[in-house]
């Protein structure tokens, strides 16, 4: 337990440590003769009154300071030492000698120094004085000890030469101050990998869209360079109101803008490509990677014009694959989009749309375009909501290849079972409906699913190894393929299952 003494008078510690005595000891006489004052600096503290001299605090009673000869009581931990105490061999002093008085009394000897008290079983005094050992023969160790205390002095001189001249040298004006400048922002490399590294060299080639209809309304989207030819790569939904004679904008990240027109769009992949008027010829195309390689956990960044804040880039991860989005822009006349995305955590906001998804190494591999939307609570809703961190894109080589129809013919080219199922959302599956659209059969006649055997009333399960639980899932997860492919469909009839291989068919256009 810790204890405090203020201002309580404590008497000299004793010179050797404490021993049972049977008798006080005598004091010894003071020395005569007046008492000069203490010379100034000669290295003698005076002691004022209620201090204590010279001692240190006890164990465990010291309070976190060490006590100073001549510093008042006041401060926590100046006890004396132990065994220093009246009625412990030393008597108790009634307070310390005179301001002045030189030379101070001799402490009181107490009876187990040299000459006092009982001695031991032998005769002998306890704590008799001490006698200095006769040096032993050979005094190698000696010599070779002053040896090592010699060179470490000549070493400590040296280096403490050193250092003071070290010290002179770095000196920039006496403020002592050893300050560490950061190098110019124009040193600073940063590597590939880094998210400013890959921000750093896709921002170029990532341009901000503006569509305007000839009714005056539009909206502000992105797009990414897709080939030196001046292509654009982004959403349909981006571009739309500028597809009939409207007015469509691609500015750079450098401030340069260039007019640009629409040379193919696909609604149900919500993919267009535009072209820039007057292209620059030093486009640098993005890189575009391999989205069926992609892995959830792998990082991701998305640039792009959030709210027409344009050149932004966030980060995320890959949350989920193969995730079933039906998308559109919440207008009476809009028709869904469908697709089997790639689902993000990275910040995505309306105007992000059309931009890139890129991978830690800045390829491309998805194109950014629907959000859930908190506040209408459903997927491209008409609610003006941010990001909740639920974004989802394109997987890049669904949209490379729908990019590539574009350019090539104007019109998107898409794969079919022939069949019109239920879009009802429900975890049963994807079911046939018993009619088409426009009352036409469900099943097209001598269509892959005819041929095939399927029927109405038959709900589709499985698409190769994928579980389908909704019309919406069957047709993302068909747009994924290319016509001419083989797909395997596991269905039920009656309450059994059954397996089918089905060649997909094409149609070419958007239906109306």
């Amino acid at each position: 337990m810790s204890t405090e003494n203020e201002g309580t008078s404590v008497p000299p510690a004793p010179s050797a440590p404490p021993v049972p005595v049977d008798a006080p000891a005598t004091p010894a006489p003071p020395a005569p003769g007046p008492a000069p004052s203490a010379p100034q600096g000669a290295g003698y503290d005076t002691v004022k009154q209620g201090a204590a001299p010279g001692g240190s605090g006890a164990p465990g009673e010291q309070h976190g300071a060490q006590s100073t000869p001549g510093a008042p009581a006041e401060q926590y931990g100046a006890q004396g030492a132990p065994g220093a105490h009246a009625g412990e061999g030393a008597p108790a002093t009634g307070g310390s000698a005179p301001v002045g008085d030189w030379p101070p009394p001799p402490p009181a000897v107490p009876a187990y120094a040299s000459g006092g008290g009982a001695g031991g079983a032998d005769g002998t005094a306890w704590g008799s004085s001490y006698q200095q050992p006769q040096p032993k023969k050979g005094g190698r160790r000696g010599g070779l000890v002053a040896g090592i205390i010699a060179a470490a002095l000549v070493a400590g001189v040296v280096g403490g030469g050193v250092g003071y001249w070290a010290a002179e040298r770095n000196d920039d004006g006496g403020s002592g101050s050893t300050t560490v400048s950061a190098s110019s922002p124009a040193d600073v490399k940063r590597d590939p990998g880094t998210v400013a590294g890959v921000a750093a060299k896709a921002m170029p080639s990532t341009v901000t869209i503006e569509a305007e209809g000839n009714n005056g309304e539009g909206g502000t989207g992105t797009g990414f360079v897709y080939d030196k030819e001046g292509h654009i790569l982004t959403n349909n939904h981006v571009v739309a109101e500028a597809v009939d004679g409207g007015k469509l904008s691609a500015t750079f990240s450098n401030g340069k803008k260039y007019d640009a027109e629409v040379i193919g769009h696909a609604q149900g992949y919500d993919v267009a490509v535009i072209k820039l008027k007057n292209a620059p010829n030093n486009l640098m195309p993005l890189t575009l990677g391999n989205s069926d390689k992609v892995a959830v956990g792998d990082s991701t960044i998305a640039i792009g014009a959030p709210f027409g804040l344009s050149n932004t880039v966030t980060t995320g991860i890959i949350s989920a694959k193969d995730r079933p989005v039906a998308s559109s822009d919440g207008s009476s006349g809009s028709k869904a989009s469908y697709m089997s995305a790639l689902q993000t955590d990275a910040s995505i906001n309306p105007g992000n749309s059309g931009g890139p998804l890129l991978d830690g190494n800045g390829n491309v591999i998805g194109i950014n375009s629907a959000i859930q939307s908190a506040s209408s609570g459903g997927l491209g809703g008409s609610g003006q909501s941010g990001s909740i961190g639920l974004g989802f894109a394109i997987p890049i080589n669904q949209a490379n290849m729908v990019a590539q129809q574009l350019i090539k013919t104007g019109q998107p080219v898409y794969p079919v079972i022939g069949a019109t199922v239920s879009m009802d959302e429900n975890t049963s599956g994807a079911t046939i409906t018993e009619q088409g659209a426009g009352g036409s059969a469900a099943v097209t006649p001598n269509g892959p699913a005819a041929k095939a055997g399927l029927k109405s009333g038959d709900t589709i399960t499985k698409l190769d190894d994928t579980v389908v639980d909704s019309g919406p899932t069957l047709i993302g997860q068909i747009w994924t393929h290319k016509p001419g492919d083989t797909v395997k469909l596991t269905y039920t009839r009656d309450g059994k299952e059954h397996t089918v291989d089905v060649t997909l068919g094409e149609r070419k256009g958007d239906s109306n």
